[in-house]
C-alpha cells in the first residue's frame, strides 16, 4: 500500500495547506506507462449518484494527483484548504494556484481564529500526549473538519475526501469528525481505494501521471535527511522516513518556528504573561505587561515568536497510536510550551491537592480524546466543563526567564486565589501555622498506622519476587 511522504490533508494525513519538509527527490527508476488506467469503482459510483466531492488539498503531489484523477473520471469535485496558521506556508493562496492546472476550483477557509481558540483550550486542559508533547495535529484536525465541513455544506458537497492513509490515526479523526458533525455526509479516502493504490504505488507514478497531463510538479530536497512535516499554528509534527529509525538523532529535524537550544543566536530573555480564568490575556518581553488585552490569535503569534527564538518546545516522543502501533515523532510547539508552562505554575498556586488530582484525571482524558478524534464527544465536553470551572481561579501574572530551551521561574504576582501562604509554609519562626498544634494531628494519624502494624499487615522486610 502506498504511504505518502509529503504533508497535507491529502499528503500524509496532515492538515490542509501544510507543505513537505525535506522531501527526497523521486527515485531514478523506470516508471510504468500511466495511460489506460482502469476507472475506480468508487469514483464511478460518485458520478452515477451525482455526488459532489469536497477534496481536502494542500497543493502537493497527492492533492494534484487525486484531484486530476477525479476530474478525468467525471467526478464533480471542489477542493478545499484550511488556513490554520501554517508557519511553513508563506501564502495560503498559493494552494489555489497550484491546484488550478488540474482544472479544479479551490476554496480557502480562514480558520486562524478558530485555531487560536483551540490552542487556548488545549493549554487550559494541559492536554499533552505520550512523551509530553502538544499534539498540534490532533488539535488541527477538529478545527479543520469543523470549518471545512461547514464550508462544504454551503457548496452542497455530499462527500468529504481526505488523504489519510490506512495505517495512521488521521483516517479515524477525519472520518469520526465527519460522522459526528454531519452524519449524512459520506467519506472517501483515496489511499484506501484499491484501484488508486494499484495505479499510484509511489511518487514516481504520480509524477508520471501529472507529466502525461502536462502538469508540472517539483519535489525539492533541501537535506540529505528525510522526514514528513504537518504544520499549523500550534506547532509542527515531524515523522516518517529517516525518523522511523530509533538510531537516528532527533536533531536531524530543522526547526521551522524557532531554533535548537544549541544553535547560534538563541535569545536569552524574560517574558511576562497575565492569565485570567486560565487564558493568557497579555504577553510581553521584559517584566511589564502591555496596557491592552490581546486576542488569542495575537497571543499565539507572539508566544511562538518569543519561545521559538529561545529554543523552547522541541520534544521527542514514542507515542501509542489508536491502531495499537507505536509511532516516533519530533515535535515543535514553542508557543504552546511557553503558555502551558506559565499556566501550570499558576495552577500550582491555586489548586488544592484534591482539585489537582481531579484536574490531572480530566486533563489526561481530554488529551486522549483529542488524539483519538473525539473532541466533540460528551465525555470530552463534560471534562472541559470541569476544567473550565477549576480554571476560574487561575488568575495571576507569571514571569519566566527563557534561555537555550529552558524556562526558569522568576515571579508569580497578583494571584488573588493562591492557596500558598508563606507564613504557614515557612521553616522559620512566623505568625503562621503553630508547629505545636501538629502534635494532635500526628497522634490521630498514628491510630491507623499502629492498627495496621498490630494486625500484622505491614511487611517491611519483603521484596517483590521477579517474574
Amino acid at each position: 500500500a502506498f504511504v505518502s511522504a509529503s504533508s497535507s490533508a491529502l499528503d500524509n494525513c496532515t492538515s490542509p495547506g501544510s507543505t513537505p519538509a525535506h522531501t527526497p527527490a523521486p527515485p531514478h527508476t523506470t516508471v510504468p506507462a500511466m495511460t489506460g488506467l482502469t476507472d475506480s469503482a468508487q469514483l464511478q459510483q460518485f458520478v452515477k449518484d451525482k455526488e459532489v466531492v469536497g477534496l481536502c488539498v494542500s497543493g502537493g503531489l497527492d492533492s494534484k494527483t487525486v484531484a486530476l484523477r477525479m476530474k478525468k473520471q467525471g467526478v464533480n469535485v471542489i477542493c478545499f484548504t484550511a488556513d490554520i496558521g501554517q508557519p511553513d506556508e508563506e501564502d495560503i493562496n498559493d494552494v489555489a494556484k497550484k491546484m488550478a492546472p488540474c482544472g479544479v476550483e479551490t476554496v480557502i477557509v480562514d480558520l486562524k481564529e478558530d485555531m487560536a481558540e483551540a490552542c487556548f483550550d488545549c493549554v487550559l486542559a494541559q492536554a499533552k500526549y505520550d512523551g509530553g508533547y502538544w499534539q498540534s495535529t490532533g488539535i488541527g484536525r477538529y478545527v479543520t473538519c469543523r470549518g471545512l465541513i461547514q464550508a462544504m455544506k454551503e457548496r452542497k458537497v455530499t462527500v468529504l475526501s481526505h488523504g489519510a492513509t490506512g495505517r495512521g490515526n488521521d483516517q479515524l479523526r477525519f472520518e469520526r469528525y465527519t460522522n459526528v458533525l454531519d452524519p449524512t455526509m459520506k467519506v472517501y479516502a483515496p489511499w484506501r481505494d484499491a484501484q488508486l493504490l494499484q495505479d499510484f504505488a509511489g511518487r514516481a507514478q504520480m509524477l508520471e501521471y501529472l507529466k502525461q497531463n502536462n502538469i508540472g510538479h517539483s519535489i525539492v530536497s533541501s537535506s540529505t535527511k528525510r522526514y514528513s512535516t504537518d504544520a499549523n499554528m500550534a506547532g509542527l509534527s515531524n515523522e516518517a522516513e529517516d525518523l522511523e529509525s530509533l538510531e537516528t538523532a532527533m536533531t536531524i529535524v530543522q526547526p521551522v518556528m524557532g531554533k535548537w537550544p544549541h544553535d547560534k543566536g538563541v535569545v536569552h530573555q524574560t517574558v511576562v504573561m497575565r492569565f485570567e480564568a486560565g487564558r493568557c490575556v497579555k504577553l510581553a518581553t521584559g517584566k511589564d505587561l502591555p496596557a491592552k488585552p490581546m486576542t488569542p490569535l495575537e497571543v499565539m503569534v507572539l508566544a511562538n515568536k518569543l519561545a521559538g527564538e529561545s529554543g523552547i518546545g522541541l520534544v521527542h516522543a514514542l507515542e501509542n497510536r489508536v491502531l495499537g502501533t507505536k509511532s516516533r515523532g519530533v515535535y515543535e510547539s514553542p508557543g504552546m510550551e511557553l503558555l502551558g508552562r506559565g499556566l501550570e505554575l499558576v495552577y500550582q498556586a491555586v489548586l488544592d491537592r484534591r482539585s489537582s488530582q481531579l484536574f490531572k484525571y480530566l486533563s489526561a482524558h481530554v488529551s486522549d480524546q483529542i488524539y483519538d478524534g473525539r473532541y466533540f464527544d460528551p465525555s470530552t465536553q463534560a471534562s472541559m466543563t470541569g476544567i473550565r470551572h477549576l480554571a476560574q481561579a487561575a488568575k495571576g501574572t507569571i514571569i519566566l526567564e527563557l534561555y537555550a530551551g529552558n524556562m526558569y521561574f522568576v515571579a508569580l504576582k497578583d494571584c488573588p486565589h493562591s492557596v500558598y501562604v508563606e507564613a504557614d509554609a515557612s521553616m522559620e519562626a512566623s505568625e503562621g501555622l503553630n508547629p505545636v498544634s501538629s502534635q494532635g494531628f500526628c497522634e490521630v494519624c498514628s491510630v491507623e498506622a499502629k492498627a495496621l502494624a498490630n494486625a500484622d499487615l505491614i511487611k517491611a522486610n519483603t521484596r517483590a519476587k521477579p517474574y
